[in-house]
């Protein structure tokens, strides 16, 4: 092995030091890729959870990747020592010209720590809503929902976000705590519409297709709500009466799984537009205009005239 070293110094010029540095460089990356392929090869085989294999498959590269840093800044540096010093030197001026990256490093800490949110989780941050697809070191990526699209829909659009956001805007968590959401479907009736058989047909139709929750998952859903401090004394839909300008509000409260929004309220409306229909008590209201016309010789408004 000497004589080739000596042969690639005297024919290349490089130093005897370096080649070595180089081939226990190439060993250190065969070894650790190797390593994390046989690992990650025996965690699938016992593991068939495709959520739990990305979240081996992601702890195994920061291992990995950390060891390799480690030990080829002992080969390179000569030591911890001058890694130290040699850090130490550019240490201010990386401050400055990297804010963004550093910024996005301690934001990735902040996602490893503390735990906000989870692959799969939907979150929103600023402007942007998704389920949480993927996350790196410098930024994580979201599987986008809403802008042009209603209900909660995918808009076939990934996000990438630099985890320096986390910092800056705030975060809302659909799953945290609570795995389900409320949901409300404001429906307008007529003042002279039968509210109360309305409300009954409402009442019917949101029970029908609201989330159900078995006993023990309800306790289950109770117990992770109340260690976040989320209390909630009942989950049955609700029906709550409001008068407004041109009408009767009856807006329907009942619980939704996260991606299920659009599809259970269009359950509802078809249920409930057959009867409403047939109903010739019911009626929907709509913004109207009432003009009042006064006889001359009087004073108050006499023979209300109706018109769009």
């Amino acid at each position: 092995m000497q004589q080739i070293y000596s042969w690639l110094e005297e024919t290349t010029g490089i130093s005897i030091a370096f080649q070595e540095q180089v081939l226990l460089t190439a060993l250190v990356l065969l070894a650790l890729w190797l390593l994390s392929r046989a690992l990650l090869r025996f965690i699938y085989k016992r593991q068939p959870d495709l959520r739990k294999q990305y979240q081996w498959r992601k702890t195994t590269n920061y291992i990995t990747t950390a060891v390799g840093i480690m030990l080829l800044a002992n080969i390179w540096f000569n030591g911890f020592r001058s890694i130290a010093t040699f850090l130490g030197l550019l240490s201010a001026g990386l401050v400055v010209a990297l804010r963004e990256p550093l910024l996005s490093m301690a934001g990735w800490l902040y996602l490893i720590w503390k735990r906000p949110f989870h692959i799969g989780d939907r979150i929103q941050i600023g402007d942007h809503v998704g389920d949480v697809i993927d996350i790196r070191l410098f930024q994580f990526t979201l599987n986008e929902v809403r802008e042009w699209v209603q209900g909660d829909q995918p808009t076939g659009r990934v996000v990438h976000i630099p985890n320096g956001r986390l910092f800056l805007v705030a975060q809302s968590n659909y799953n945290y705590g609570f795995p389900y959401i409320w949901h409300e479907v404001p429906v307008h009736l007529t003042f002279e519409s039968n509210w109360q058989k309305a409300k009954g047909i409402l009442l019917e139709s949101a029970a029908r297709n609201c989330e159900k929750l078995s006993e023990q998952t309800m306790l289950q859903v109770k117990r992770r709500s109340q260690r976040h401090l989320i209390f909630f004394d009942d989950l049955d839909p609700k029906i709550y009466t409001k008068v407004i300008d041109n009408g009767i509000q009856l807006t329907v409260r009942y619980l939704s799984r996260i991606a299920g929004r659009r599809k259970s309220e269009h359950q509802i409306w078809e249920e409930v537009l057959p009867q409403f229909l047939a109903a010739p008590d019911i009626q929907f209201a709509y913004p109207t205009t009432r003009f009042y016309q006064t006889p001359p010789g009087t004073q108050s408004p006499m023979y209300p005239q109706v018109g769009d």
